[in-house]
């Protein structure tokens, strides 16, 4: 078993919380653990751009020790698999998609800064995870933050991206209806990456639904097993 050093990206319009589930996990397999808050840029959210946020990610990875796996949900994994090179291994959980599958994910219009905190709604939050307790829910409604519209745009126009070429594992819910799961599979594929479907049945489930622990388990056993050179 080695001593893993593990970085972890959140979603859009999330926060380091998002891992609260997974973080304990990986901590009792002895991983050492960040996971960072994507902070916008000094104009503000409206001016923030995915290269903000990969600045971040790349520098908080580049400063861990070896091995080290990047491991990102939602745009947090698209972020994640920009920044693999620098990886030992890199995990992407319901990850948004590059070119050529981003033509598959249904289109959005952003506005410039997306109101997901002003806009929280109980309701909304229970549609989004029908897969967590009640209690997971009522604190995720709590955290939403809003997003920069022109991350999401950046992110849905369709990214060139190489295979890395760490390992691999992409982790996706059975019942996605952000990111189908279909596009994912196709993804690794292409990639020769690992594949762990799960039961979750929301974008979010793996994070925040009721097999989330279960989920960060089943990574942790994944890694175990990679035969990395000493």
């Amino acid at each position: 078993m080695r001593d893993w050093q593990a970085l972890l990206i959140h979603g859009a319009g999330g926060g380091a919380w998002e891992w609260n589930r997974w973080q304990g996990v990986l901590e009792a397999h002895a991983l050492l653990i960040e996971a960072i808050t994507l902070a916008p840029a000094p104009a503000g959210l409206a001016s923030t751009r995915l290269q903000d946020y990969l600045d971040q990610v790349r520098a908080a990875l580049q400063a861990m020790p070896r091995p080290r796996v990047v491991i990102g949900a939602s745009l947090g994994g698209m972020l994640a698999a920009l920044c693999a090179r620098d990886a030992d291994a890199v995990v992407l959980v319901n990850p948004l998609p590059p070119a050529p599958w981003h033509v598959q994910l249904p289109q959005r219009e952003w506005e410039a800064t997306v109101p997901w905190q002003r806009n929280a709604r109980l309701a909304s939050s229970q549609d989004a995870m029908v897969d967590s307790d009640e209690a997971s829910v009522l604190f995720a409604f709590r955290q939403w933050r809003d997003e920069s519209g022109g991350v999401l745009r950046e992110a849905q126009s369709g990214i060139a991206m190489e295979k890395p070429s760490c390992p691999g594992l992409f982790v996706l819910s059975a019942r996605d209806l952000e990111v189908p799961p279909a596009i994912i599979r196709n993804w690794a594929q292409a990639w020769q990456a690992d594949q762990l479907e799960t039961l979750a049945g929301s974008h979010v489930g793996p994070l925040l639904g009721r097999h989330a622990a279960d989920i960060a388990s089943q990574t942790v056993a994944w890694l175990n097993r990679l035969d990395l050179p000493r």
